[in-house]
C-alpha cells in the first residue's frame, strides 16, 4: 500500500501539485494520466521513493515494483536473463550453484566437500525462491514481452534500446512485487505483447499505478483515475474506470463552468450595487460588505478549466540538396556473434517518405544510427550527396545532453541562433520562463520528446531520421507530429509502431529488417505497422 499525503510537488519555481492526498490499496488499479509536463513522471518517481516531494510525505508499505519511463541498467555486461532473475535473487543463487558443482567435480576432497555442503545450502535458497518454476516463469514473461530466449543469453550492452526497456519490464513484472509502478508501459511493445500486458496488469492482485496514452491499456485494465490537471495544480480523483471517467470528467467541467458563470453574474450584480451605494456616505459600510460578498461568491467556485497548452510543432524548412542527398551500400552490423543484418541497401531521395519495418530486435533503430552517423557499419559506406544536412530523433533521447540545461541543449543545436531566438523556438513548444533553465535529465518523457523535436527545427535538416517520435506523447502533441510529418517537405526515414505515424507520412518505399529488401509501399504492409 502506498499513502500520499498533502503532497506538493515543484519543478524549479514552478508548482505542479499542491495539497494533494490519496492511497494506492491492494486491488487498486489507477490510472496517472494528465497533459505532458504536468508532473505524472516525477510524482511516480516520488512516489517509489526515488524522489522527493517539496513538501508532505509518502509512507510506502510492502515491496514496490517501478518501472521509469527511461530505465538506465549500471551493468551492461549482465546477461538480459540473469537482470530478470535478479528481480528475486535467483541471479545470484544460480550463478553460486553453477560455481559449486564445479567444485563438486573437483579432485580435492576439502574443496569437494565445501561445495557439497554449499550446494545443499543454495539448493535450499533456490526453493524457497520459487525454484526452477520460477526460472521457467521469468522466462514466459520474457517470451510475451518479445524477448526469446536467444536475447535472453545476450548481455545488456548489446541490446537495442527497446529490448532493454522490455528487459526492465519483465523483470518488474517477475518481481511479484505488491505494488507496481509502470510508466509508459507499452513503449516498445508490439500489440501481441500489449495484449499480453493488458491480461497480466488484469489480473495483478496488488496495487498498480500505470502513466500510459496507449487508451486502449487504460481502458482494459484501470479502475480508478487521477487526473493532474496542470492548470489548477490539483489532483482530480475518479474512483470509476476509464469510459466513466471519461464521461464524469466531461459532466464535471460542465458543471464547473454553470457554478462559474452563476457566480460572475450574481458577484457583478453585486458590485454594480455596491458602485451605486458607494456615493452615499451612509452606505459605505453596506458597499463593503456587498464586494466582500462578491469576492466570497468568487473564491468559492472552481476556476473553468482553460484548454492545455498544445506545442506548435513544425519540421525545419529544408536546405537545398541534390536528387539523391543520403546513399548506403551492402550496410552490415553484428554485435560480437550476434549479426543484425547484412547487405542492406538504402537510397533517399529528395523529399522521399521511407518506412523502415521488422520484428523487436530486427536492427531498426541500429540502421538509422548508422544513417546519421553515430555507429560505424561493419561493412558497407554512407554516401552523403549533394547537400545533404541531417537530423535525428532518437527514440531515447540520447542526443540531449541530460547534465546540460534545456536551452543550452537548443544552443548547441543552433550556435549561431541568438538566445532570443532561441527562446522563441523553447516558446512553441511550451518551453517559457525558469523552464529553459532546467537540466533535460529531470524532464518527462514527453518534455525530453519536445526538446529534441524543437532541436531539429533550427537544424535546416533536408533528410530527417525519425525513431518513434510520438512515443510518450499525449494525443495533442502527438497530433501536432503527424501535421508536422504531413507538411514537411524534405526526406524522411520513419521507424514506428504508430500506424497513425505511417497514415500521416504517406510513405512511397519501405526497407523490410533484417533482411534488407527494399519495396513500394502498398497497404498490404500496414498491418506489419503494429506488428513490428
Amino acid at each position: 500500500m502506498i499513502i500520499a499525503q498533502d503532497i506538493e510537488l515543484r519543478a524549479g519555481s514552478r508548482l505542479l501539485i499542491e495539497g494533494a492526498s490519496f492511497r494506492v490499496n491492494p486491488g487498486d488499479r489507477i490510472g496517472l494520466v494528465g497533459r505532458n509536463g504536468a508532473g505524472k513522471t516525477t510524482l511516480c518517481k516520488v512516489l517509489a521513493g526515488e524522489g522527493i516531494p517539496a513538501a508532505g510525505t509518502v509512507t510506502r508499505t510492502g515491496s514496490v515494483g517501478y518501472l521509469p519511463q527511461d530505465p538506465r541498467t549500471g551493468d551492461l555486461d549482465v546477461l538480459a536473463r540473469d537482470r530478470i532473475l535478479s528481480a528475486r535473487g535467483l541471479d545470484a543463487v544460480l550463478r553460486d550453484l553453477r560455481a559449486a558443482e564445479e567444485g563438486m567435480s573437483s579432485s580435492d576432497t576439502r574443496t569437494r566437500d565445501r561445495a557439497v555442503r554449499a550446494y545443499g545450502r543454495l539448493e535450499d535458497q533456490l526453493h524457497v525462491l520459487g525454484g526452477y518454476a520460477a526460472e521457467s516463469e521469468a522466462a514466459s514473461i520474457a517470451s510475451s514481452l518479445g524477448l526469446p530466449d536467444r536475447v535472453l543469453g545476450q548481455p545488456l550492452g548489446t541490446l537495442s534500446g527497446g529490448q532493454r526497456r522490455r528487459v526492465e519490464l519483465a523483470r518488474i513484472l517477475f518481481s511479484a512485487s505488491e505494488t507496481l509502478l509502470l510508466d509508459e508501459p507499452t513503449n516498445h511493445l508490439d500489440q501481441d505483447s500489449i495484449g499480453w500486458l493488458r491480461d497480466f496488469l488484469r489480473s495483478h492482485q496488488g496495487g498498480l499505478v500505470v502513466i500510459s496514452h496507449d487508451v486502449s491499456l487504460l481502458d482494459a485494465t484501470v479502475n480508478r483515475v487521477l487526473h493532474l490537471d496542470a492548470n489548477r495544480s490539483v489532483i482530480d480523483t475518479y474512483n470509476v474506470g476509464w469510459q466513466a471517467y471519461l464521461t464524469q470528467r466531461e459532466t464535471d467541467e460542465r458543471r464547473r463552468k454553470r457554478e462559474r458563470a452563476n457566480a460572475e453574474r450574481q458577484a457583478s450584480a453585486l458590485l454594480s450595487q455596491a458602485d451605486r451605494m458607494r456615493a452615499k456616505a451612509t452606505k459605505a459600510k453596506a458597499a463593503q460588505d456587498m464586494e466582500r460578498r462578491a469576492r466570497r461568491l468568487l473564491s468559492g467556485v472552481t476556476e473553468e478549466r482553460r484548454a492545455d497548452k498544445v506545442a506548435k510543432l513544425r519540421f525545419p524548412q529544408p536546405a537545398p540538396c541534390g536528387k539523391t542527398p543520403l546513399t548506403a551500400r551492402g550496410l552490415s552490423k553484428s554485435y560480437g556473434s550476434l549479426e543484425i543484418f547484412t547487405d542492406v541497401d538504402v537510397a533517399v531521395d529528395r523529399g522521399s517518405r521511407v518506412v523502415v519495418l521488422g520484428l523487436n530486435g530486427a536492427g531498426k533503430t541500429t540502421l538509422l544510427r548508422l544513417l546519421a552517423g553515430l555507429e560505424k557499419p561493419d561493412t558497407g559506406e554512407l554516401v552523403p550527396g549533394h547537400g545533404l544536412k541531417l537530423g535525428y530523433y532518437a527514440q531515447e533521447h540520447e542526443t540531449l545532453d541530460p547534465a546540460r540545461t534545456v536551452l543550452e541543449n537548443m544552443r548547441t543545436a543552433g550556435p549561431d541562433v541568438t538566445d532570443q531566438e532561441l527562446r522563441n523556438v523553447l516558446g512553441s513548444f511550451l518551453f517559457t520562463g525558469d523552464d529553459v533553465d532546467k537540466p533535460a535529465g529531470v524532464l518527462s518523457g514527453g518534455e525530453k520528446t519536445r526538446l529534441a523535436l524543437a532541436t531539429l527545427v533550427l537544424s535546416s535538416a533536408n533528410v530527417l531520421l525519425l525513431d518513434e517520435p510520438t512515443n510518450n506523447l499525449d494525443p495533442a502533441s502527438r497530433e501536432q507530429v503527424l501535421s508536422a510529418l504531413r507538411s514537411y517537405t524534405g526526406a524522411i526515414v520513419l521507424v514506428t509502431h504508430d500506424e497513425g505515424a505511417v497514415d500521416a507520412l504517406q510513405p512511397e518505399r519501405v526497407i523490410l529488417l533484417p533482411d534488407g529488401v527494399e519495396d513500394q509501399w502498398s497497404d498490404d504492409f500496414s498491418d506489419l505497422v503494429a506488428l513490428a
